[in-house]
């Protein structure tokens, strides 16, 4: 049996409630992969043990049953993974691009030229890359050794995207003080092993892909498509948040909504309809890339 050509996937967390802007992305990706004639998976990113609840799991396979988006294979929860996560890292290590690192956060901080990179915080100055005393008391990171240069992708929804990586990555952590994976090699890891092809996610993320572009050549994992869709923002200028419960499927099924009427919101404010109730399956005959809005939409 050959593989499809297209094979996307949905990673939600499970620290809360998923928000509207959670399941738009769900909803395009899911799209794209079955009007592509693909796969769509189902991932649970639960790398994080003291935010992540099994209730808020159950909310997820919920959701997304009431709404129609359906996956295929079984679910793949990161929590499970570590060894495969702590193999790469090993890989790596062999290979000289991932070393231990005994700098704090402050210490990062203070030492680092440039102000910060995005949600990863400060660019890290490379302090512990040619090798450093251990610190008595303090467990080390792992961190990734980047090529310095520019990274060049073309983005299905952005074009052609450079990300200066000197500038804005630096060295980043893979594996933090408490020997938990970090989101950038975990994913690398699941979605190369999954065999996912195209990946489809908020914008807020198109920073990360110059990190998850050098770990799949360092471990010589093809990079898939990306497409980085713009966000749904709060009257304030803030993005939705799982803490604001009127955001969340949930929160609107309580209110009496139809699984229908929230599809075809969504589908209004990214472009594909006029916000008529719908069923999702009713989108995917019509269903583009190129007509997903290009602008972030101001929702409540």
């Amino acid at each position: 049996m050959t593989s499809p050509t297209h094979r996307g996937r949905f990673a939600p967390s499970p620290t809360g409630r998923l928000h509207l802007g959670n399941l738009r992305s769900a909803l395009l990706g899911w799209l794209w992969a079955r009007s592509s004639s693909g796969e769509f998976l189902l991932r649970i990113e639960d790398l994080d043990p003291d935010r992540s609840k099994a209730v808020f799991t159950d909310g997820i396979f919920e959701d997304l049953e009431w709404l129609g988006l359906d996956w295929d294979g079984p679910v793949w929860r990161q929590s499970e993974r570590g060894e495969l996560y702590d193999e790469a890292i090993s890989r790596l290590s062999q290979s000289g691009r991932a070393y231990r690192c005994w700098c704090s956060r402050a210490e990062v901080a203070r030492a680092a030229s440039a102000p910060h990179a995005g949600e990863e915080g400060p660019v890290y100055p490379g302090t512990c890359r040619e090798g450093a005393t251990p610190k008595p008391g303090r467990e080390p990171s792992w961190r990734f050794a980047v090529e310095p240069g520019t990274e060049r992708f073309t983005d299905a929804v952005h074009g052609e995207v450079t990300q200066d990586v000197a500038r804005d990555v630096g060295d980043f952590v893979i594996k933090r003080i408490d020997g938990v994976a970090s989101y950038q090699l975990a994913v690398v890891v699941d979605d190369a092993l999954s065999g996912i092809t195209h990946v489809l996610r908020g914008e807020d993320l198109l920073a990360s892909t110059a990190r998850q572009l050098q770990l799949q050549r360092a471990l010589g994992y093809p990079a898939p498509t990306y497409a980085h869709v713009p966000l749904l923002m709060q009257a304030d200028g803030k993005r939705l948040a799982k803490r604001d419960g009127a955001s969340t499927v949930a929160g609107l099924r309580e209110l009496g909504w139809p699984a229908e009427k929230v599809i075809g919101q969504l589908a209004a404010w990214s472009g594909l309809g006029d916000g008529t109730p719908v069923k999702a399956r009713e989108l995917i005959s019509g269903f583009s890339l190129a007509r997903v809005k290009r602008t972030a939409t101001v929702v409540g």
